[in-house]
């Protein structure tokens, strides 16, 4: 007997869901995906319809909602208020288990399924942190190895954090447009350890203590986060995120500063599986070489964007790192051992 569900959702988290389901449960059948609104989501997906909540008569439906988490409260009256009462919310920790069996059937490293050795790989990652950020409402205590960084601190006086992107060789100042991207760059200049990485405030990827005496046991390069997935293929990401002109400003940036991954990004970017987030641990040497690779690529394309990137605070430059970095990784998917790991929201 096969059990109907619907999806709440129909961008990214929706369609990674939608997909591990299909593989891995097939007792269910996913009837439709609901939307508040019809704007910039597709009308189906995989053969299946998106339809809007306010269209939609049903109320005896079982709800996967699988969007980002702090949409979860409004979606929940939503649903409530149209009379539909059997609702799930698939928060981060249950996405993450979800997509770690579907990316293990599917072959992927799983960082927990390595042995763990006697050894324990000496890591420093860092948490970038805004000082416009809400506070958290649980209270997470961060490993030793975990340093908390103050992204933009070139922006203000106040300080949220002891480390600063400001210092030394930096780009502090373009966190408008960089995000996150302005202590990764910083991370890569002036950070030590066997491996370097960069979490945010909010979100980090599951790596455990337990997990750190796998990391170097088991030789490995790079730690990623499980790929979202993305229908039909990962360019649905910059043509949500990304004005057309940008991304034609990151192309022509790419072909003058790294022809070869120009001349591999149309195949790569046929296929679903992304690299989201800005978030990675890798070794040291693998983490400067990245940083060396991309960074150059990012301020040729602020000097062809119109307006020019240093005139702007509207986040294109983050959003283009986080295809750059799915580029550079599906690019040397064969050179490096990666292992992945899930993505953990902290509220």
């Amino acid at each position: 007997m096969q059990t109907l569900i619907t999806i709440y959702g129909a961008q990214m988290v929706a369609v990674s869901v939608y997909y591990a389901i299909k593989e891995l449960y097939s007792e269910c059948r996913i009837q439709c995906f609901l939307v508040k609104e019809q704007a910039g989501n597709p009308y189906a997906i995989d053969g299946i319809p998106v339809l809007t909540l306010d269209r939609y008569r049903e109320t005896h439906i079982k709800v996967l909602i699988a969007t980002p988490e702090n949409h979860h409260p409004a979606i929940i009256r939503d649903l409530e208020a149209k009379g539909i009462k059997d609702h799930l919310c698939m928060d981060s920790q249950k996405e993450a288990a979800l997509m770690e069996r579907y990316y293990e059937k599917k072959g992927y490293r799983i960082l927990h399924a390595y042995p763990a050795g006697s050894s324990r790989a000496g890591l420093s990652i860092f948490m970038s942190k805004f000082y416009r950020d809400q506070p958290l409402k649980g209270n997470y205590q961060t490993p030793d190895w975990i340093y908390p960084i103050q992204a933009g601190a070139a922006l203000t006086d106040i300080r949220i954090a002891r480390l600063c992107d400001n210092h030394g060789d930096n780009i502090s100042e373009k966190n408008g447009n960089y995000s996150e991207l302005s202590a990764l760059y910083w991370v890569g200049k002036h950070a030590d350890g066997d491996y370097l990485g960069l979490f945010h405030y909010r979100r980090i990827l599951d790596v455990q203590e337990e997990d750190l005496y796998r990391i170097k046991e088991n030789d490995i390069d790079v730690i990623l986060p499980f790929p979202t997935i993305h229908y039909p293929s990962i360019n649905e990401h910059h043509k949500r995120y990304l004005k057309e002109q940008d991304w034609e400003a990151m192309v022509q940036a790419l072909a003058e500063c790294a022809p070869p991954y120009a001349r591999a990004l149309p195949q790569i970017f046929t296929g679903q599986y992304f690299y989201n987030y800005n978030m990675l641990v890798a070794k040291k040497q693998i983490f400067q070489d990245f940083c060396n690779w991309m960074y150059p690529i990012l301020a040729r394309t602020e000097e062809l964007s119109e307006p020019k990137g240093w005139e702007r605070t509207d986040r294109y430059i983050g959003y283009l790192g986080e295809n750059l970095t799915a580029l550079y990784f599906l690019y040397h998917q064969n050179d490096f051992h990666i292992a992945h790991t899930g993505r953990r929201m902290l509220v």
